[in-house]
């Protein structure tokens, strides 16, 4: 198999975006993200109103006339300028930025960046495109770069299906940072920390692709390969009689970006739940048994049961999965609720199985917040009403409120800094318009002056903020207008200049 054309650590769309490595990014204030924004692409903006941060037509990684089409109908429902122009800056950027379209035996092939990072996340890329599928059918280039990203990510798993992140090419370095990581590194991969959500993205990624398009050709020998080594994967990080193949261990100023234990992380006692060394945020993970990643796993394997029958023919496939999915959802039932003192029972955020638990939510998804989003439970579950209640709450220790807004940050940045992410994913799982009303006036009031959505942002002073180029969390805004495009269109009739 030759390697197709991708962009490498030296390209010429690359020297110029001023990327950083991942923990400066990470630590960086709003003065490290403007000197990052004043270099990257996302100012070479194209002509249109004061708020205008696309690339030039020119300069845009794809175009699909489809996405194109719904930027005009969808901004003709939005009253506010600002908030019109924030949503035709974001919902494309994946598509104007990240993405690198190829082919590799003749079939699509498509490598997706973060943005600020030249590596490609299997979470990360998962989301920064689900929010297109609805348009793939009208555009066969768009499906065509969809199908493209499902057979890469394939191939990436069966490269490693413990590792999070992959460069372009296997002659690729790894990430600066994971250089001296002690792990089992193979070609091709970026990072190497297990995290149950890095498997279960791509799962989601492919089943509703075929559902949107129809298309089984994705579905071939080699992603029925990948599918099977996901549920070994999953299996063996049940760790019933061993800690499995994987370890992983840095040297690190910050505990949460290596694993305890020779590599191995916290002791836990098998229960049928599925180990987690890290969480989606890439920080390690206190207890190993991580809830939320546990019920996205239940969620991912009865949609990939569903795949291997419709579309893989792959009856063995359906029925490990099938098998897998209910032992791990019995597992959460009886011993991943527990009963905090003012809210109830509600979701654990980690476990270990000897009865210790960690009550908490971070911003990433999955977390405890994001579980309908998720497809892992229905938003009127009183199990998750109770956990979101928690969640929103001064008992979560990463539930932020400050003068410019309130949300759910994470010990990946620190205290004090409110992801977008999870704004968004709040209002994504309300059904009360006025709460959906203030996210939406939150968002548009806490891009630091850049008009795209963050990683964190200081929850008194949106200026200092992280990532001025992160694709997943623009796409998600994007996704968030669609919806409300359909079901709440009075708010975006709204002027959001006034205090909401």
């Amino acid at each position: 198999m030759k390697d197709s054309f991708l962009p490498n650590q030296a390209s010429d769309d690359q020297q110029h975006t001023g990327l950083f490595t991942r923990r400066q990014i990470l630590q960086g204030s709003g003065l490290l993200c403007a000197a990052a924004f004043t270099s990257s692409p996302l100012l070479a903006a194209s002509t249109g109103s004061a708020y205008d941060r696309r690339p030039a037509a020119s300069k845009r990684k794809f175009v699909s006339h489809a996405i194109e089409a719904a930027i005009v109908r969808t901004k003709k429902q939005i009253a506010d300028p600002q908030l019109a122009a924030i949503f035709e800056n974001c919902f494309p950027n994946t598509l104007d930025t990240t993405v690198f379209p190829s082919t590799v035996d003749g079939k699509p092939d498509t490598f997706v960046v973060t943005g600020d990072i030249d590596a490609m996340w299997l979470r990360d890329s998962s989301a920064q495109v689900m929010p297109y599928l609805p348009f793939a059918k009208e555009d066969p280039d768009l499906s065509h770069l969809l199908e493209g990203v499902i057979r890469r990510q394939a191939r990436l798993i069966l490269i490693d299906p413990y590792a999070n992140a992959f460069v372009p090419t296997p002659s690729s370095p790894p990430l600066s940072w994971s250089l001296h990581d002690d792990t089992d590194m193979h070609p091709g991969v970026g990072e190497r920390k297990w995290e149950i959500d890095s498997l279960c993205y791509p799962i989601q990624l492919a089943h509703a692709y075929w559902k949107a398009t129809g298309n089984a050709a994705p579905f071939d020998e080699t992603w029925k390969q990948s599918a099977h080594a996901i549920v070994r994967t999953f299996r063996e990080q049940q760790r019933k009689t061993n800690h499995g193949p994987y370890h992983f261990q840095r040297p690190a100023a910050s505990p949460t970006d290596t694993l305890m234990l020779s590599g191995y992380g916290n002791p836990i006692r098998p229960n049928g739940l599925i180990c987690s060394m890290f969480r989606p945020s890439d920080d390690a993970c206190i207890y190993p048994f991580f809830i939320p990643a546990n019920l996205f796993a239940v969620a991912s394997l009865k949609k990939l049961a569903e795949l291997a029958t419709g579309a893989a023919s792959d009856q063995k496939l359906a029925s490990d999965c099938n098998a897998l999915a209910t032992e791990v959802a019995e597992a959460v039932a009886r011993y991943g609720i527990v009963e905090h003192p003012t809210h109830g029972k509600i979701y654990a955020y980690e476990i270990d199985g000897y009865g210790n638990h960690v009550c908490m939510d971070d911003a990433n998804a999955p977390g405890l917040l994001s579980l309908p989003f998720l497809g892992a439970c229905s938003i009127s579950d009183p199990l998750y009403q109770r956990t979101r209640g928690f969640a929103l709450s001064k008992d979560n220790p990463y539930f932020f409120q400050g003068k410019a807004a309130e949300g759910i940050g994470g010990p990946h940045i620190g205290l004090g800094y409110i992801w977008p992410m999870s704004i968004l994913i709040r209002a994504f799982t309300s059904n009360n318009e006025a709460e959906i009303r203030r996210c939406l006036y939150t968002l548009r009031n806490t891009t630091g002056g850049t008009y795209f959505m963050h990683e964190s942002f200081q929850q008194d002073n949106p200026k200092d903020f992280t990532r001025a180029w992160f694709a997943w969390a623009n796409t998600l805004f994007g996704e968030l207008i669609l919806k409300l495009a359909t079901t709440h269109t009075s708010l975006l009739r709204e002027d959001f200049s006034v205090r909401t």
